[in-house]
Order: structure tokens, then C-alpha cells, then sequence
């Protein structure tokens, strides 16, 4: 059986009246590509925020590598990077001080943090524009800056929020190979994204919400199969066929 790294179990939590989240439980497996992929107002982004502590469940917990967010919540910090789908960046900084920086902030050394801030630009292609300007910068290079921001202090589970929105196919491929790559090396991820095609080349398995909970839970083919031939049926048919096509705000 693979190892578990992440457990959900048991999710909830509520602003005022709203139920945003509302009985999530699931486990991300050890050096897997997990896909969670909601239409807006599906309580996604909520869960994500309570999967990497920014927000505290009302019920339930997370553990992560063996520890309970809520009794080792700085434990579990030290194991999580976080690509948000907001850019995170000092844009008069150059992208080389923008990871310096960033990895002093996650505890590294001055030395430490230079040598992966290198390592981690070589990585997403930007070894040679360390010195320019995050303002300077394409859609597609900032993208690429945030995810080597979210690598500094190698982190062993790596959330990413959308990382690919409005960026050009070049940079769009260089993330998925870099992703793709950070998995064969035993990186565990958890990847949101609204494109189908995105999640069903790279998820190994997707977790469909809709309504505060989980509604479907396989692989991309298997998900694909439950609705017709798997070589016919898209994961955009999946998804539409679970959530409606009722337009969401």
C-alpha cells in the first residue's frame, strides 16, 4: 500500500452561516501528484487554507508527515511550500533576492539560501536572469519565480494554487516539466488548476468538491471511465457531469 502523507479527516469550517467546508476527509499518498479541482464557491480554497495552517478548522484535523496541524502546527510549517495563485513577490527586487529573501524568512542561512536560490532559478530556466527585476519580468517568468519561491527550504509537500493561470505555453510546459520532475524525485503536491487537460496530464489522482465536500475520488482515467470510454470521455466532461453547468459567481 503506499504511504500515506497527508490525512484529512473530517474537515469542517463555517463563516457566520455559510458552510464552506462540511465533512472532508482524504489522504495524499507519498510522491504523488494529488489533483483537488471545484468550481468556485466549492470550498477549495478553504480546505487548502486549512491544509497548509493559514486557517483553523472548526472540527477535524490534518496530518502531515506524521504530525497533527493542530499540536505541531510549526512542524508541519517546516514541511509545506506553498505556490499561491497570487504572486508573492517584491517586484522591485530581483529574482535571485526574492528567493534570498524568502529563504532567510523559511530559516535558512545567508549561504544556504543563496545556493538554493540558484539551484531553484536553474531549475524553472531563470539561471540567467537572477539579477533582473521581478517588474521587468513576462507572466511566464513570474510564475516560474513564484513556484522556485515555494521550493526554498525543500520542502517535502508542495502546494500549488493555479500556477499556470495566464501564462504563455512555453512557461506553461516548463511548470509541468518541473512539476513532473519534483515528483520523480519523490516530492508529494497538491495541485489546483481550472484547466482538465492541466490535471489530467499531471494528477495521479483528482479529488472532485463541490459544495463544501468531496463528491468523486480516482484516478483521471477511472474518473473518466465511470462516465463512458475513457479514450472518449474528458475529465472537463467529468467534472461538468458532477457539477452542473449552471454558471457559478
Amino acid at each position: 500500500m503506499p504511504e500515506e502523507y497527508l490525512v484529512a479527516q473530517d474537515l469542517h469550517k463555517s463563516f457566520n452561516e455559510h458552510k464552506a467546508v462540511n465533512g472532508v476527509s482524504f489522504a495524499i499518498h507519498k510522491g504523488e501528484i494529488f489533483g483537488l479541482l471545484g468550481p468556485n464557491g466549492a470550498g477549495k480554497t478553504t480546505t487548502i487554507r486549512m491544509l497548509s495552517t493559514v486557517l483553523e478548522p472548526d472540527q477535524g484535523d490534518v496530518t502531515i508527515g506524521g504530525h497533527s496541524m493542530k499540536r505541531e502546527a510549526d512542524a508541519v510549517r517546516n514541511l509545506i511550500g506553498v505556490c499561491p495563485q497570487e504572486l508573492a513577490l517584491y517586484v522591485e527586487l530581483g529574482a535571485l533576492d526574492n528567493l534570498v529573501f524568502f529563504g532567510r524568512m523559511a530559516g535558512l542561512s545567508s549561504q544556504e539560501a543563496k545556493e538554493q536560490a540558484k539551484t531553484h532559478l536553474a531549475l524553472v530556466g531563470l539561471e540567467e536572469r537572477g539579477k533582473g527585476r521581478i517588474d521587468k519580468f513576462s507572466g511566464g517568468m513570474k510564475r516560474r519565480v513564484n513556484l522556485a519561491v515555494a521550493l526554498m527550504g525543500h520542502p517535502e509537500l508542495l502546494f500549488l494554487d493555479e500556477p499556470t493561470v495566464g501564462i504563455d505555453p512555453q512557461s506553461r510546459n516548463n511548470i509541468y516539466e518541473t512539476i513532473e520532475g519534483l515528483r520523480d524525485k519523490g516530492m508529494t503536491i497538491l495541485y489546483t488548476t481550472h484547466y482538465m487537460e492541466e490535471a489530467d496530464r499531471l494528477c495521479d489522482r483528482i479529488a472532485i468538491m463541490d459544495g463544501g465536500q468531496i463528491i468523486a475520488l480516482d484516478t483521471p482515467h477511472e474518473l473518466k471511465a465511470q462516465i463512458g470510454p475513457p479514450e472518449q470521455v474528458t475529465l472537463e466532461d467529468v467534472f461538468l457531469k458532477l457539477t452542473g453547468r449552471s454558471l457559478r459567481d
